[in-house]
């Protein structure tokens, strides 16, 4: 079965109408070949959603396919092409697949859609398609003018402990929520990177690409380190209330280029950073490293009640910490942009006491943000009794609980 074209998906007659709620939440979401969903339409309301099921059902896919709502590769960062449905035996069942949603936001009702596309002929290649109201968009960045998610997986518990590419990219996904462009940013610095760093490997010594790929790196890794610095700085001062039972963190970048952030315009960094790339080139043929920019930056964690470090807490502190910095940003995304982002929680009720589980429901119904979550025992979840929609998921479909 061959996948209808996203702009099929991607609007739907009501899209223009609806009165403007005071937060984003998705009303219908449908899916098309998508992991093992061959075809779902779901309604919803605005409050949270309990998805509860067996193991493999297909309850993180449907996060994942909320999380592509929003810029970047999703909550598992598949390759595009690994997300189209499959057979059992595990062969490409379709060649392409689309996630379409129709919102409320502040703003009124919006459809939006996002999908894999075919290559059009030979000499092209599949690509990401994005649609707003219909019309094409040029590029996924624009999809977070729209949608903020932030996710907490069972992956992501091994966050302080594991190597600062996880933690930059757990942060870049809470500062786009705050900063729309920072995706772009992202993108365009790590595309001149790799690039930089291929010339390298190759032996090129052209000055002239040398100079024009650091100075993409320049403009955006600056930008990209001040939208860090800006939302670090603030989500800093909302984890440090913290939350209920929720213990409260400590947060602040941790890499040369941020010390140069602080002290210095961002012209004047950018030409720091220029030179830093062209002083280094020999050195980083011979490393097969670049060994100045924010791709070297760490966020640090700091569990305040313990005064530790947070990768020293026990397994059960680091959660407690993680899930006190998501709902902190969740305040202030909500504080700051009129809207909170959605919150998608996969398997998140397992790994928390009693006290800490109420306590977690509680805050998501305060904030009245569209919170999606998964779980094996729905009595996990009673607490939310009444006040959020929980469904049952079995091998690809989807009914009332």
């Amino acid at each position: 079965m061959t996948a209808p074209p996203i702009s099929a998906l991607a609007y739907s007659p009501d899209a223009a109408t609806g009165a403007a709620p005071a937060v984003l939440a998705v009303r219908q979401l449908r899916l098309t070949d998508f992991r093992n969903y061959r075809q779902l339409r779901l309604d919803c309301g605005p409050e949270p959603i309990v998805l509860v099921g067996a193991n493999g059902a297909g309850k993180t896919n449907l996060l994942e396919a909320l999380s592509f709502l929003a810029p970047g590769r999703g909550l598992r960062r598949a390759r595009l092409d690994e997300v189209a449905r499959r057979s059992r035996a595990g062969e490409p069942d379709a060649a392409s697949w689309a996630v379409a949603a129709t919102l409320d936001t502040p703003e009124g009702r919006l459809a939006i859609g996002t999908g894999l596309e075919p290559a059009k002929n030979e000499s092209s290649l599949p690509r990401r398609a994005v649609r707003i109201d219909g019309r094409p968009a040029q590029s996924q960045t624009a999809l977070g003018l729209h949608v903020a998610a932030v996710w907490l997986t069972p992956q992501l518990d091994r966050l302080f402990l594991d190597g600062p590419g996880e933690r930059r990219r757990f942060l870049d996904r809470l500062v786009t929520a705050l900063h729309p462009q920072h995706a772009g940013d992202v993108a365009a610095y790590e595309n001149a990177l790799r690039q930089r760093s291929r010339l390298l490997a190759e032996g090129s010594r052209d000055p002239h690409w040398f100079t024009a790929l650091e100075d993409t790196m320049a403009r955006h890794g600056v930008a990209l380190a001040a939208a860090r610095a800006d939302t670090v700085h603030r989500l800093d001062a909302a984890a440090r209330l913290g939350i209920g039972p929720f213990p409260r963190a400590a947060l602040a970048m941790a890499g040369e280029i941020d010390g140069w952030i602080d002290s210095m315009a961002a012209l004047d960094a950018e030409d720091r950073l220029r030179s830093e790339l062209a002083a280094s080139r020999l050195r980083d043929a011979e490393s097969g490293t670049t060994s100045c920019g924010p791709h070297r930056s760490d966020l640090a964690v700091r569990h305040l009640d313990l005064d530790l470090p947070a990768a020293e807490g026990s397994t059960g502190q680091q959660k407690a910490v993680l899930v006190s910095i998501a709902l902190a940003h969740a305040r202030l995304v909500a504080l700051s942009r009129g809207r909170a982002p959605l919150l998608l929680l996969d398997e998140i009720a397992a790994h928390l006491d009693a006290e800490r589980r109420a306590a977690l429901f509680e805050e998501v119904v305060a904030l009245s943000v569209q919170c999606w979550m998964t779980g094996t025992d729905a009595e996990l979840f009673a607490p939310l009794a009444g006040r959020a929609q929980v469904l049952r998921v079995a091998d690809g479909s989807i009914a009332a609980a």
